[in-house]
């Protein structure tokens, strides 16, 4: 226990360490961060859990909410994929695999992507549009690191490469993620703790051809020339999260997982999550969650609201098929489905 407890205070104090000193329920700067594509959820079970499964995700499914979690994959080779119906007609694709190697950890590959649709191009001169259009792009790709030191420990690093595409300007950028996990903490089985950060990166500024005017310079007698405007850099959306979760069984065959999480943004209000599973005989599950800003106030609400899903697993002979759906209530434009596949190897 002396080992566990020493292990695990060690890796927290490097985590917390590489937290910024501005998480502290910045809810005045809503909305002035960069790169907002990050903080579109992915992984169908832990968005119908209300994104309360910071200490309790495990396997594939972990990679965005907890890198450590992503550490107990059970197969040798595990793929995923989703989507979602998100908000203003906005979808979001994901996709990623992960590889366990016995004597070394657990490597992931992952990449999600955004499709907005063609926008009209339109200018001073033609506010209405010019008959053109473009379409944006936005796209995350991350490789994950996980290992799990000892039956109770497990620790994750993510490495994110970040881009976006608006007509002819480009940004891109890199960030990390950085967790850890405890379970049975104190020697209570199935109570299990975790903390992650996000986003920690540099600043991203957009450049490109679509930043160049042509002007004349008053004083410098050269006549009419271009010019690049040189943009401003934008944060990334970083945050700390900690949560725990209580797993039991309350009747033979069922299983009950109780999880919540503390968020603490640099752009946003506090948020606190819970979610809860039910399950039976690990083949049928049924999942709902919320998550609440109680700082939050009528210029910065939260738009979503409860959550619910369902998910069901079988084993296909030696290979692990899994099915998710989760639903996201919005307060504007409908709610949000999410469908996932999950096969294991």
């Amino acid at each position: 226990m002396r080992d566990h407890r020493g292990a695990f205070i060690g890796l927290l104090t490097m985590t917390l360490a590489a937290t910024p000193a501005c998480f502290s329920g910045s809810g005045q700067r809503t909305g002035t961060n960069g790169a907002s594509e990050l903080l579109i959820p992915v992984g169908t079970r832990d968005i119908a859990l209300g994104g309360a499964t910071v200490a309790v995700s495990r396997g594939i499914d972990a990679l965005f909410w907890n890198p450590a979690g992503s550490a107990g994959v059970t197969n040798d080779v595990t793929v995923y994929a989703s989507h979602m119906n998100y908000i203003a007609d906005i979808g979001v694709d994901y996709g990623a695999v992960s590889a366990l190697f016995r004597d070394f950890g657990v490597v992931s590959l992952h990449l999600r992507t955004l499709s907005v649709g063609d926008i009209p191009v339109t200018t001073a001169e033609y506010p209405d549009g010019t008959g053109n259009t473009f379409r944006p792009q936005f796209f995350t790709a991350g490789l994950t690191y996980a290992r799990q030191l000892t039956d109770r420990i497990a620790v994750g690093v993510t490495g994110l490469v970040i881009g976006e595409r608006l007509g002819e300007v480009g940004a891109t950028g890199v960030g990390f993620n950085a967790g850890v996990t405890y379970a049975n903490v104190a020697g209570v089985a199935g109570f299990d703790f975790g903390v992650v950060v996000k986003n920690i990166g540099p600043q991203m500024r957009f450049t490109g051809p679509g930043l160049s005017v042509q002007a004349t310079s008053t004083d410098l007698g050269r006549g009419t020339m271009t010019y690049a405007i040189e943009a401003a850099g934008f944060e990334l959306p970083s945050s700390m999260e900690l949560g725990c979760g209580y797993r039991i069984t309350p009747a033979e065959q069922t299983s009950l997982q109780i999880a919540l999480a503390f968020e603490s943004s640099n752009f946003a209000d506090d948020a606190y999550r819970v979610g809860v599973e039910f399950g039976f005989r690990g083949l049928f599950f049924l999942r709902g969650g919320y998550c609440d800003s109680p700082s939050a106030s009528d210029e910065r609400e939260n738009i979503f609201g409860a959550t619910f899903g369902v998910g069901v697993h079988a084993d296909v002979g030696t290979t692990d098929v899994t099915f998710d759906y989760a639903y996201r209530a919005s307060k504007f434009f409908g709610g949000n489905h999410v469908f996932s596949a999950k096969i294991g190897f």
